[in-house]
C-alpha cells in the first residue's frame, strides 16, 4: 500500500518551496533597480518576458548586494552587475568600475617598464617625486625634450642621454621617471643593471643561454643601462655582449640610455684595459664611438641623496 504519509510530505514539500520561490521573486520585484528597469522597458516585456528572467533578476539583486559590501564571493570582482535587455528577455552585464580601470591602467603601465636587476623603487620612479635642484635642471631638461620629441615623432631617430656624475645624484631613478612617463605614452622600456646583466651573461654560458639573454637587451625598443663603468669588463664582455648590444642598437637607431660615474672620455680609458690588464685603445674607441652615435652626454651634479629620497 502507497505511504500516504511520505506522499503528502513531498507535497507540502513542494508547497513550501514554491510559497519560498514566491516570497524570494516578490522581493526581488521590490528591488529599486529592478522595478525601474521594468517601468523603462514596459512596452517592450511582457509578463511571461519578466517570468523568464526571474534567474538573472535574482543573480543582479543578489550580485548587486555583495557588489556593495565588496563581498569576495561576487562573480566578477571590480565589476558592478547592470540589467540590460536582450531582445525579450533580462540578462545581467558586468560594467568595470573606475577604481578597477585605474587599476589595470596602472597595471599595464606597469608592464612596459621591463626592469632587470633594478630597485623596486626605481620602477615606481616619476617626475612628480623627482626633486629639482640646480645639478640636476639640465638632465631633467634634456630628459623632457626627448620625451616630447620621440612621441611627437616617433618614427625619426632620437638620441639617448648619457647622464654623468657622482653617486647618488639620481641618475638612476631619472632613467626610471623617463621610463614611466614612456610607459604612459604607450611605449615600453627596458632597464638593465649591466654590472649584474654581465655576472649573468658569464653564467648562461654553461646554460646556453647567451644569445635569448642578448638579444632581449639589444632588440629592446627602448633600452636603459646602468652603471655603466661600474666593474672592470672582461674582454668577451666588452666585445661580445656590450660592443654587439651597441652595434646592434646603432644599427636600427634604437633608443638608448646610460648612466655611469664616468664621463665619456673617463669611460674610454676604462674599457681600453681588460680585467687581465691588457690594453686595447682601438677596441675602446670602437666602442665609445657606437656610445656617441646613440647619446649626448649629460653632466649631473649634487649631494649623495641614496639615503635621503630623490
Amino acid at each position: 500500500m502507497e505511504d500516504v504519509g511520505k506522499n503528502l510530505g513531498k507535497l507540502l514539500d513542494k508547497r513550501n518551496y514554491r510559497d519560498q520561490f514566491s516570497a524570494m521573486m516578490a522581493e526581488v520585484l521590490q528591488d529599486p533597480d529592478v522595478k525601474a528597469f521594468i517601468a523603462e522597458n514596459e512596452e517592450v516585456l511582457t509578463e511571461a518576458d519578466i517570468q523568464k528572467s526571474y534567474a538573472k533578476l535574482y543573480e543582479f539583486v543578489q550580485e548587486k548586494r555583495k557588489f556593495r559590501i565588496n563581498d569576495p564571493s561576487m562573480i566578477a570582482p571590480g565589476y558592478e552587475p547592470r540589467l540590460a535587455l536582450n531582445f525579450h528577455f533580462i540578462d545581467v552585464t558586468y560594467v568595470p568600475t573606475k577604481e578597477l580601470l585605474a587599476y589595470q591602467k596602472q597595471e599595464e603601465i606597469r608592464s612596459r617598464i621591463k626592469a632587470m636587476d633594478m630597485p623596486k623603487d626605481i620602477q615606481e620612479a616619476s617626475f612628480a617625486d623627482y626633486q629639482q635642484t640646480p645639478g640636476r635642471m639640465e638632465a631633467i631638461a634634456a630628459a623632457v625634450d626627448f620625451i616630447s620629441e620621440l612621441t611627437a615623432n616617433p618614427q625619426e631617430f632620437h638620441k639617448g642621454l648619457y647622464f654623468v656624475g657622482s653617486f647618488g645624484i639620481g641618475k638612476t631613478y631619472l632613467l626610471g621617471a623617463i621610463a614611466r612617463d614612456l610607459a604612459e605614452a604607450g611605449y615600453t622600456t627596458t632597464l638593465v643593471h649591466f654590472p649584474t646583466f654581465a655576472v649573468e651573461m658569464k653564467q648562461a654560458i654553461g646554460k646556453d643561454q647567451v644569445g635569448d639573454k642578448l638579444n632581449a637587451v639589444k632588440k629592446a625598443p627602448i633600452l636603459m643601462m646602468d652603471d655603466i663603468g661600474a666593474d672592470a669588463m672582461s674582454s668577451w664582455i666588452r666585445d661580445e655582449v656590450f660592443g654587439v648590444i651597441l652595434q646592434y642598437r646603432m644599427q636600427e637607431q634604437l633608443p638608448t640610455f646610460f648612466t655611469s660615474n664616468f664621463t665619456m672620455h673617463e669611460l674610454e680609458q676604462h674599457l681600453s684595459v681588460t680585467q687581465r690588464g691588457e690594453s686595447e685603445p682601438l677596441k675602446a674607441k670602437r666602442i665609445m664611438e657606437r656610445i656617441r652615435y646613440l647619446t649626448q652626454e649629460i653632466q649631473m651634479t649634487g649631494k649623495n641623496r641614496r639615503n635621503d629620497g630623490q
